[in-house]
């Protein structure tokens, strides 16, 4: 089995990301399955096509792109890509849409195709904080998801792929406010591994209640 593993680089003023910072941290295989590791830009569009290409070079099995969500306080595993881009501060090339489609040919969303309620569940029982989230926002890491979805229901069906959240790594959160979360970056990698090691191990998701009320 061979899982492509992607990372965003620094973005919003930030002189790093703890996305690409954790998965560099992830082992070369894990539970017999290769990981393959890149980073890629925090670009619309232009990181789905970084992805694209890394598919088509490495042929995965899966692909698990993870991204920054800072104030989040766990391990998120997100369930749902919608097509909207709304950004709410540039990203690293100036760009700033709103109210766009991802893909004028595309569903309104599309669902993770890995375990992701096994995910969350071997996360936790290693004694990581980890969620099932129904939002992956609306800037770059859901343009990704979205896009990654997409190509792969229209050209690799065979291939599996999610999104990840994770916090701000501890030393982001230095000089801001005293409420503000984060993990260490070994613990967020430890993390990552630990849901990725969930894939490997379930062909089918886990059926239990992980809904919300609000």
């Amino acid at each position: 089995m061979k899982i492509l593993v992607t990372g965003f680089d620094p973005f919003g003023g930030e002189t790093v990301n703890p996305a690409y910072e954790a998965v560099k941290l992830l082992p070369e295989n894990i539970k017999g399955a290769e990981i393959i590791k890149i980073e890629i830009p925090t670009v619309f569009g232009r990181a789905s096509e970084e992805v694209e290409k890394a598919i088509e070079k490495h042929r995965p099995d899966a692909v698990v792109c993870v991204g920054q969500a800072g104030g989040r306080s766990c391990i998120s595993i997100e369930r749902i890509g919608i097509n909207l881009r709304e950004a709410p501060i540039p990203d690293n090339d100036g760009n700033q849409p709103i109210d766009e489609k991802i893909k004028e040919d595309g569903q309104n969303a599309y669902f993770a195709t890995i375990p992701i309620k096994a995910m969350v569940d071997n996360v936790r029982k290693n004694g990581i904080p980890s969620h099932l989230s129904y939002t992956a926002g609306s800037y770059v890491c859901n343009d990704l998801m979205y896009s990654l979805l997409y190509i792969l229901e229209k050209k690799y069906p065979h291939v599996k792929g999610g999104f990840i959240h994770v916090p701000y790594a501890t030393e982001q959160v230095a000089n801001k406010a005293n409420n503000i979360a984060s993990m260490p970056v070994q613990t967020i990698a430890k993390g990552l591994e630990h849901a990725i090691e969930a894939i490997v191990d379930n062909e089918l998701d886990t059926k239990e209640a992980m809904g919300t009320t609000m």
